[in-house]
């Protein structure tokens, strides 16, 4: 239940209900006034404890997590942030207790930041209409304002000095990427101050690492976070304009606070909470006695249903082992009978049955990386484990007699088990990646290995003989081949691949399904059918005879499977003109599993050829008879496992069967559930997120860092942690001591949901600032725009579907729902007379699209004008193909009308087109043509490489923009102006962890022709130009201007 009114009475009452015990993860705090009270943030809820120590008070129970408390300068009021509706809304209650107060609704998160001095407006940060940006509110209520005008005047952590300068930070450093270390570059943060009672601007800090998170006292001193000394953060301040260090810790501070009165200056370290005394000079710690709660210690249940990750089925056809949340499970075929193998302390991640059907084999974590066990399931004995190495072990497959195994073992090695033994050998050592790898696999006759490895990032085919110890590149081309898996006569190698393109930076963008003859065969002749008939009808009278006679009915079996056994022979001259598409030309089609039954050979395929939804195909080759390919069934499997006539596969977290010749697929159902804790769980979760990095991450050198004792630092604080939010602040903080970018990890649970949630919806209205009902303008191509409703400027909104509102309230509230709307009424007032107008809303992601849109606009129109319509300006938000192709158009529509391109990067966040956007800016003119009496027309039909360019980038142009302005000033197609880009490039994949969680792998770094690395240098343009604070609120843009000015200098 949620408790709108708080007593301290009650809160007492409240705390009796935990344990009392040592704590961290004490975050976000703040004084009072007078120095004498701390207030924080622990387990969700707001506290308060004496600035001289002791037992601390719960002032919140609200559900969700409450956060960033700040106490108002008169001691009379405490407003925060709070997740108990889904979202981030700002609250405010009086301190003694009464009433809590919502006030903001908007969907988008707001963060809480300040006070104004004479405590009458809250200050809070929202990413409502762009990225993140300052906004005011009463503290009685109302329609928040923003700051600052201009949709990229990014600002956070606003705080007000006495004289009325807003003091903050415009930089992603110090709003979401504070848990970065040691980043230096042009999108630093540094402490800037702009005052609107005379329209001045200054930057307090211009130190080229992170100044951050300013606080002020009542006298105007600054306070504020700094990693100029040692790289660590640490507190500084402003003596007579300059800037001074006031604590110099080998471990960084987080969130600085400053008591109104500037008495005290409180911050977190090492997730407790210490006082930083302005008269003496001096730190301590602050001893707080809180009663902690320790519910993720908890077991909680969980269902198999939907919740199956891998499985296996016994030789038998009878058992089937499985995977669930992390634990390893047998049951009958049926699922009826289920038995729990592990403890699910560590994460199991595959599973294989062994030949005597009682054996299986499989992977869990062990120190974080995953590790070989096997174990009996017949409950005899615990599991027992095969291999204790520090890389990842996976991708094991057996071959056709299960007496022996093949699997991937870090970044680099293939590796052979003895499944008698239990001996691992290396059988090759290669470039082969820690992750999105191929599985390995034998060939039919066991003498053979085949596995895939990198040949400038794409996967090429290879066989490794294992007795001759010889290894042979199959393919050798310069496109991927994945997924290979032999054929079961030894004759052909079935693999996936986008054969014309390469599949990095992009993926396969048109992967099919191929297949490799191994040699030149010929077709089976029919005549020759027809005479066996004959020779088949003597030998079995003869084999009768002979049964009779020797009864020697076991050797003769041995004989015949000694004398059936497959030889392959490989036959590598021209042998790419052996390869033939399998699957369809339309659509997609990926991860060829390959059967015999009798003598057709079945080859199953995923595959979207069918209106564009994946289902599961299949392909069927079977002598005298024609190729046929059929849809199987609509299941989304990436593995089948067949045992005699049965089929098995993993669709969408649940095992279904079916059969070569029946293709409807029967759920297994698993009516069993399971216990696990969070506390387990989380740690599991801690040391496999370290250990995936360490596998991954692209500087072997961690960027100058000890990445193991990193590890055992911040492992100290695992026995702290009750909540997921904990283990994402600890995760974070771990990561962010590499000082990288593309690092990151995010979790959510059940047991962060709330009941709540709100949807906030958008118009394309922007209401007056002044008067918050009034319309001011209407967003281009928005649904107002679009529709040229009967709304004008001028006019007041009075209703929102019928309900009248009051000027008092905050408009959000009118237009944010706890469910989906279809369409809005929307009535005004013009002149003394009523009108309702209908709508269909948008989002309020895909409003900030169109104001976004509309900054392009506006300065294609400036281009147009200054230029008279000599130059092409197009912009691209980010490198994915969607951008891509908003580029092509742009050309398409305007390159071969004009004389001169801008191809505005500023902002850009990135992606993986740059390759393609280069090749495009490339073209030159090389040949003309015309028809009879018409005029020439140039070849290529787009030669933008031929006129005069400019490439426009900042501060924020990070990622791929800076992959693209790397390659622009090598190939020398043009100028590039602006400032140095962001430094923020390393190409990145992510990896799922046990609940679903994820954490980013920056694998891959870039680097420049003379290797120097761009995370750390960045892209410098030609002609350094920068936009400032102000040009930016006066709606100025220098850097385009100049942009303009050296195309037209050329022209001219």
């Amino acid at each position: 239940m949620i408790k709108n009114t708080i007593t301290l009475l009650a809160l007492t009452l409240i705390t009796t209900a935990w344990g009392q015990d040592k704590a961290k993860f004490l975050s976000s705090p703040s004084l009072s006034p007078d120095g004498q009270t701390a207030y924080f943030t622990y387990n969700g809820d707001i506290w308060q404890v004496p600035t001289q120590g002791g037992e601390a008070l719960r002032l919140t129970a609200l559900e969700g997590e409450a956060t960033n408390p700040r106490v108002s300068p008169d001691g009379q009021w405490i407003a925060f942030t709070s997740t108990q509706y889904g979202n981030k809304d700002v609250f405010v209650m009086p301190l003694t207790g009464g009433k809590i107060i919502q006030l903001t609704y908007h969907q988008a998160n707001e963060e809480m930041e300040s006070w104004s001095w004479d405590s009458k407006k809250i200050y809070f940060t929202t990413n409502a209409y762009n990225n993140f940006a300052s906004f005011e509110i009463s503290r009685d209520g109302g329609t928040p304002t923003p700051l600052f005008t201009n949709y990229f005047n990014y600002t956070n952590g606003l705080v007000t000095t006495p004289n009325g300068e807003y003091l903050f930070t415009s930089s992603m450093e110090s709003a979401n990427q504070t848990a970065r270390k040691r980043y230096k570059g042009e999108n630093n943060p540094d402490i800037l101050g702009y005052n609107p009672k005379t329209n001045t601007f200054k930057s307090h800090t211009t130190y080229n690492g992170k100044d951050f998170n300013p606080t002020v006292d009542r006298e105007g001193n600054i306070y504020f976070i700094s990693d100029e000394n040692n790289g660590n953060y640490n507190l500084y301040t402003i003596k007579d304009g300059v800037k001074t260090a006031l604590t110099s810790f080998d471990t960084s501070i987080k969130t600085p606070y400053a008591a109104a009165d500037g008495s005290k200056v409180i911050f977190e370290k090492d997730y407790e909470l210490y006082l930083y005394n302005t008269a003496s000079n001096t730190s301590e710690k602050l001893a707080v006695n809180i009663h902690t709660n320790t519910a993720i210690e908890k077991q909680q249940a969980y269902d198999i249903d939907k919740n199956i990750s891998a499985f296996d089925v016994a030789f038998d056809d009878k058992k089937i082992a499985f995977v669930s949340r992390g634990i390893l499970f047998v049951s009958d075929i049926e699922g009826k009978f289920i038995q729990q193998i592990t403890d699910g302390k560590e994460r199991v991640m595959e599973v294989k049955w062994l030949k005597d059907n009682q054996t299986v084999l499989f992977s869990q974590t062990y120190q974080g990386y995953q590790n070989w066990y096997k174990v009996k399931t017949n409950g005899t004995e615990k599991p027992q484990q095969i291999t204790k190495d520090h890389r990842n072990n996976r991708d094991l497959v057996l071959n056709e007699e299960g007496n022996k195994a093949v699997y991937i073992s870090g970044r680099d090695e293939v590796r052979l088990l003895d499944l008698k033994t239990f001996v691992s050998t290396t059988l090759v050592k290669d470039e082969i990646w820690a992750f999105q790898n191929s599985a390995p696999s034998f060939s039919p006759d066991d003498q053979y290995v085949l596995f895939t490895a990198k040949r400038n990032f794409e996967d090429d085919i290879f066989i490794h003989h294992i007795e001759k110890r010889e290894t042979i590149n199959l393919t050798n081309t310069g496109v991927a081949e994945s997924n290979p898996i032999w054929s079961p006569n030894g004759k052909h190698i079935y693999f996936t691949s986008d054969r014309f393109n390469p599949s990095y930076p992009l993926g396969a963008q048109n992967p099919k399904i191929y297949r490799l003859a191994l040699d030149w065969y010929s077709e089976p002749f029919r005549s020759d059918e027809y005479t066996k008939l004959f020779k088949e009808e003597k030998t079995a009278e003869t084999d009768l005879k002979k049964r009779k006679k020797n009864k020697q009915k076991a050797t003769d079996k041995e004989n015949k499977e000694k004398s059936t056994q497959k030889t392959i022979n490989v036959n590598t001259v021209d042998i790419l003109d052996r390869i033939e598409l399998v699957s369809d030309r339309f659509g997609n089609q990926r991860a060829p599993i390959v059967f015999k039954d009798d003598n057709k050979e079945y080859v199953y395929y995923l595959s979207n050829q069918e209106n564009g939804k994946s289902a599961l195909y299949r392909k069927i080759y079977e002598p005298f008879e024609e190729e046929k390919t059929e849809k199987v069934n609509d299941l989304q499997v990436w593995d089948i496992v067949k045992k005699e006539k049965n089929l098995y596969a993993l669709s969408k977290g649940d095992i279904y069967k079916f059969s070569l010749s029946k293709s409807n697929a029967e759920k297994i159902v698993f009516k069993y559930s399971f216990t696990k804790n969070l506390t387990d769980e989380f740690n599991q979760m801690y040391y496999e997120t370290w250990a995936g990095v360490e596998e991954n991450f692209y500087d072997e050198n961690f960027h100058g860092i000890d990445w193991f004792k990193t590890k055992e630092d911040f492992a100290k604080q695992l026995p702290y942690v009750t909540q997921r939010g904990d283990l994402r602040v600890l995760l974070n903080d771990m990561l962010g001591e590499l000082g990288s970018s593309h690092l990151g990890f995010s979790t959510r649970g059940n047991d962060e949901k709330t009941d709540y949630k709100a949807i906030t919806y958008e118009t394309g209205l922007v209401f007056n600032t002044n008067n918050p009902y009034q319309v001011d303008r209407i967003v281009r191509k928005s649904p107002v725009f679009a529709r040229k409703t009967n709304i004008q400027v001028g006019d007041e909104l009075i209703k929102v579907n019928g309900i009248k509102v009051e000027a008092s309230k905050n408009r959000d509230q009118y237009f944010t729902f706890p469910n989906k709307q279809e369409e809005l009424a929307l009535t005004f007032n013009r002149a003394g007379k009523e009108h309702t107008v209908k709508l269909h809303p948008i989002s309020y992601n895909s409003f900030k699209g169109l104001l976004y849109d509309e900054w392009i606009y506006n300065n294609k129109q400036r281009v147009d004008q200054l230029s008279d319509n000599r130059i092409v300006y197009t912009y691209m938000k980010n490198m994915t193909t969607s951008e891509l192709d908003t580029f092509l158009l742009d050309m398409v529509a305007q390159e071969n009308q004009k004389e001169g391109v801008i191809l505005d990067l500023r902002y850009n966040t990135g992606g993986n087109v740059h390759d393609k956007v280069l090749n495009f800016l490339s073209q030159r003119p090389y040949l003309k043509w015309k028809y009879r009496e018409g005029k020439y027309a140039i070849q290529s039909n787009f030669t933008p490489s031929g006129k005069p360019i400019v490439l426009l980038i900042n501060e924020a142009s990070l990622s791929d923009a800076e992959m693209t302005a790397a390659g622009f000033k090598a190939l020398k197609l043009g100028t590039i102006i602006g400032q140095e880009t962001y430094r923020w490039i390393i190409f990145t994949s992510g990896k799922s962890l046990v609940d679903g969680s994820n954490y980013r792998l920056p694998a891959w770094g870039t680097y420049t022709l003379d290797n120097q690395n761009l995370e750390k240098t960045g892209v410098a343009p030609d002609i350094y130009v920068k936009n400032t604070f102000l040009d930016r609120l006066n709606d100025k843009d220098p850097q385009l201007e100049r942009a303009i000015q050296e195309i037209l200098k050329v022209l001219k």
